[in-house]
């Protein structure tokens, strides 16, 4: 079985060393990337990893970024040049973690019945002492039964997927939620796969991560992009720090009320990283019970993102009809 993850990165120099290593030890076999614009060592990272035959790169230059087209390009080329048996779509910030012995193992016992599986986010917070490596601080992450009732959060429950190489797949916009024209069908039952998320790692990366996404990105209607122009426009660029980060008091009190839970598994994992597959295996049975809320969770948020859209059709419906 070949095993390809597809990857868009923009200055990701802070995570993707850490990335790579992780995954092309848990079983992925080679990195597709499409490197849009990185300006700081990004490029120097993938250089590396190139001459050693585990990372292709192809690099963009325009102005706003393609995300679905470009995925889509990724992971036909995985299917169509490189053999891929499955395929990851990923960001830099994701860290695939199999619920059994390795990526390829988990990714090898699903049915052939099925094309395409899914992985369950899990949100890690920041804290507000943010110097230092992000894997030894960032060992809290949202409890997968934690009410997330903001629209405009940036730690929505989502899914990501993995499926079947094909060269006729075609990737959403969207981040690599969701995946058409693969043999097959989805997996909805059981999520194999657990997406170990990092997305703000200090106030520094954070700020210039929302500044490079919306101007990277010719339209993109997130509510907490929306909040984080805002805040900068009006001269408070760390308002979305301060929003996200915890101090220890917070950290403490989010652990006794189960809103947070504490997850060292991806810091006990890349120090020895040959050894993934065992931490891997250990943690199934302690977390088959986060999977069910996990899966419950999920269905409920799609259940109320659908809602809002309806919502928005309905007001739209009305002002075309003249109605208040």
């Amino acid at each position: 079985m070949k095993l390809v993850m597809t990857l868009l990165v923009r200055d990701e120099e802070d995570i993707l060393r850490e990335h790579l290593e992780y995954h092309l030890n848990a079983g992925v076999d080679l990195v597709v990337v499409t490197d849009h614009r990185s300006t700081d060592g990004t490029a120097e990272i993938l250089r590396s990893y190139a001459a050693d035959g585990v990372v292709v790169t192809v690099r963009e230059e325009s102005e706003f970024a393609q995300q679905a087209a470009w995925q889509t390009r990724m992971a036909r080329l995985a299917a169509s040049e490189h053999g891929a048996d499955w395929v990851i779509s990923s960001d830099a910030d994701e860290f695939w973690w199999p619920r059994g012995t390795s990526l390829k193992e988990v990714l090898s016992s699903v049915s052939r019945r099925f094309g395409v599986v899914y992985g369950l986010m899990q949100n890690f917070v920041p804290h507000r002492a943010d110097s230092g490596g992000f894997i030894e601080r960032m060992t809290v992450r949202l409890a997968t039964p934690a009410p997330i009732n903001d629209p405009a959060t940036p730690f929505r429950p989502v899914v990501k997927v993995a499926h079947r190489g094909d060269p006729r797949v075609v990737v959403e916009k969207g981040g690599g939620h969701q995946v058409h024209g693969v043999e097959g069908e989805s997996l909805r039952s059981w999520y194999p796969l657990e997406v170990l998320h990092f997305p703000f790692r200090s106030q520094d990366q954070t700020d210039r991560k929302y500044r490079k996404t919306w101007t990277g990105w010719e339209r993109n209607p997130r509510g907490d992009l929306a909040r984080a122009r805002q805040a900068s426009d009006q001269g408070r660029a760390g308002a979305m720090w301060d929003r996200i980060a915890l101090d220890d008091a917070e950290v403490r009190r989010g652990l006794e009320a189960g809103s947070l839970v504490t997850d060292v598994r991806l810091r006990d994992a890349l120090p020895r990283t040959h050894e993934v597959g065992n931490a891997g295996e250990s943690s199934i049975e302690r977390e088959n019970l986060g999977d069910a809320f996990g899966a419950a969770v999920f269905s409920e948020a799609e259940v109320v993102r659908l809602q809002r859209w309806l919502d928005e059709v309905h007001r739209r419906v009305a002002l075309v009809e003249g109605r208040p």
